[in-house]
């Protein structure tokens, strides 16, 4: 798989007929090893290992229900009372981030309205606040330990 510009990590890859599957620690189970899930498990690994995020407040693969239309959330993270605080959204390496991409997670910000939005494909990585108050959007350098927030 490719090379990310985030740490390395180890990880179960099971190869299969169909394919390989890596383990999902979040889900506790395999899921097919595309190039989207590699960024999704690496980029949970760093928020776990390296930004101090308690595994069991991320979710992968969040359905919503956005004007009577299904959609998932690539990752969302809860807070200490279970409500949703940052929403993910990865892209495979090869895939540029563009204003679609954020134009999609935006879309799912209108169902959960989170404080942090962060795009990745495992190369460029973007996080931002919204102040809801000010009506204002800023980006910000680098993803917060979850300990600061």
């Amino acid at each position: 798989m490719t090379i990310l510009n985030l740490p390395a990590y180890s990880f179960r890859i099971d190869k299969r007929e169909k394919g390989d599957y890596i383990f999902d620690i979040i889900r506790n189970k395999y899921v097919s090893l595309t190039p989207e899930e590699w960024v999704r498990q690496n980029f949970i690994s760093y928020l776990i290992n390296d930004k101090s995020y308690p595994k069991g407040r991320i979710g992968n693969e969040i359905s919503l229900l956005q004007n009577g239309i299904k959609r998932r959330a690539d990752s969302v993270i809860y807070d200490k009372y279970g409500v949703p605080f940052m929403i993910i959204e990865y892209k495979a390496p090869e895939i540029k981030i563009t204003q679609q991409v954020f134009e999609q997670i935006v879309r799912y910000n209108m169902v959960l309205k989170v404080k942090y939005l962060i795009v990745s494909n495992g190369i460029n990585h973007y996080c931002c606040t919204i102040d809801y108050d000010m009506n204002k959007v800023t980006f910000i350098k680098d993803i917060p330990d979850y300990n600061s927030l």
